[in-house]
């Protein structure tokens, strides 16, 4: 997959065009989606800090991610060594960290981000691995917007 080969793929965006080179793939799956293994990154729109990790197999799976140090700059995971080798990755800083939002129906104000499910890309490599997150005093998820205070 070394080309620059473009291909047509569904997508819940509909029809997108898909680089070859920027298929990424999961060799273990994704939680819940383990028999899913190739994915491309999706922008839904220019200058949107959330982007659609689209199957390139299967058109109706495609799961919203963020960067959770956009919105969580204290946000910290730990990757081990087994991992990092299966990322062939070289270093931890050449790994892309994000997370999967939930935009519930009619309420994007509500929008959340799970900070314990961390998928982690080597785009060199074009690889990617859920890393669940264990044993941490982070919170499990966190809203996009804080709350408004209902006092003011």
């Amino acid at each position: 997959m070394a080309s620059n080969e473009v291909v047509a793929i569904q997508s819940r965006l509909g029809e997108r065009e898909v680089r070859l080179d920027k298929v990424i793939l999961f060799p273990c799956g994704i939680i819940g989606f383990e028999d899913a293994r190739e994915f491309t990154l999706l922008q839904i729109q220019e200058n949107s800090p959330l982007l659609v990790l689209q199957s390139m197999e299967e058109p109706s799976l495609g799961l919203l991610v963020a960067d959770p140090f956009a919105f969580v700059p204290e946000y910290s995971l730990d990757v081990s060594d087994a991992e990092q080798h299966m990322l062939q990755a070289r270093d931890v800083q050449e790994l892309a960290v994000l997370v999967t939002a939930t935009i519930p129906p009619g309420r994007p104000e509500e929008t959340v981000l799970n900070l314990l499910g961390p998928i982690v890309v080597n785009h060199r490599a074009r690889i990617g691995l859920q890393i669940p997150q264990t044993g941490k005093n982070i919170l499990p998820a966190r809203r996009l917007m804080p709350e408004k205070d209902s006092r003011a």
